[in-house]
């Protein structure tokens, strides 16, 4: 399995107290997949069910946000390959 890749910047170099900090994290996992399982059920005449669809993750990726200040990182947004987070400083 190939290890995850994550790129982190923040939103400024300094902060004053109290400030608001955004933290961006680009990730990704090449061998992440998404699998579809499609469902048909037909009875002894032959009639039969429309398709039902169910998606699965393989591999999914988590992330964690921790600082040595032990401060609160709240979720943002998270589209599966670009995450942010806030904090205050």
């Amino acid at each position: 399995m190939a290890s995850p890749t994550v790129t982190a910047s923040l939103n400024a170099a300094t902060y004053a107290p109290g400030a608001q900090m955004l933290l961006t994290i680009n990730y990704g996992d090449p061998d992440t997949k998404t699998l579809t399982v499609t469902v048909v059920v037909t009875d002894a005449q032959g009639n039969s069910s429309a398709p039902a669809k169910v998606s699965a993750v393989i591999d999914p990726l988590t992330i964690t946000v921790t600082d040595d200040s032990r401060r609160t990182w709240t979720r943002v947004s998270d589209n599966g390959a670009v995450a942010v987070y806030r904090a205050v400083a």
